[in-house]
């Protein structure tokens, strides 16, 4: 039986159902915000209290758009806005199949997706207000997953360099994937 904060956030998002629309629709009805943020850590939360059902959480990022503006999430006729601490995801586990240029990264996040590295599920890093990087994965249509410390090391541990290349990087599917100065462990 869910609990009084479960009941009111099925009930502020009974419409939003199914995956979300492949592009922006110009007439959705945006909703006004209801209090729901995903910390840094990838905890999502509804008015201050975090959503401690996993279905529920992966019902929620099942519907996650980005947009310019912000992000949502989006059904057929409308959007609700939640606020995003850093990125939506947080990538909690990798594996490797292969070695070398022939090997395939794989990321699971915090919501169970899985994700191949490849060219259209980049490897990226972003500077933070540290002076240092944040390595992410795209995940899908422009939402990213931040690697959890612990992975990050662990992909750390799998850099190369490849040949024609300044500086240390790794492989997945064929492509490399370059780290910034100063982002190796």
């Amino acid at each position: 039986m869910p609990d009084q904060n479960e009941r009111d956030i099925l009930v502020a998002l009974a419409k939003v159902r199914g995956k979300p629309p492949s592009r922006t629709l110009p007439k959705l009805n945006v909703c006004p915000a209801i209090g729901l943020k995903i910390a840094r850590d990838g905890t999502w939360s509804y008015q201050g209290s975090p959503i401690g059902r996993k279905p529920l959480v992966k019902l929620f990022a099942s519907v996650l758009h980005k947009e310019d503006d912000g992000y949502y999430l989006v059904t057929p006729v409308e959007k609700v806005p939640i606020a995003v601490e850093g990125t939506p995801f947080v990538a909690v586990e990798m594996r490797r199949e292969g070695e070398g240029k022939a090997q395939s990264l794989s990321f699971r996040t915090n919501v169970d997706d899985v994700v191949v590295v490849d060219r259209d599920h980049p490897l990226g890093f972003e500077p933070d207000e540290r002076e240092s990087f944040v390595p992410f994965i795209v995940v899908r249509d422009g939402l990213t997953a931040r690697l959890a410390r612990p992975v990050y090391y662990e992909l750390a541990a799998l850099t190369t360099i490849a040949r024609g290349r300044k500086g240390p990087g790794v492989w997945s599917r064929g492509a490399f994937f370059p780290f910034p100065a100063g982002a190796e462990a």
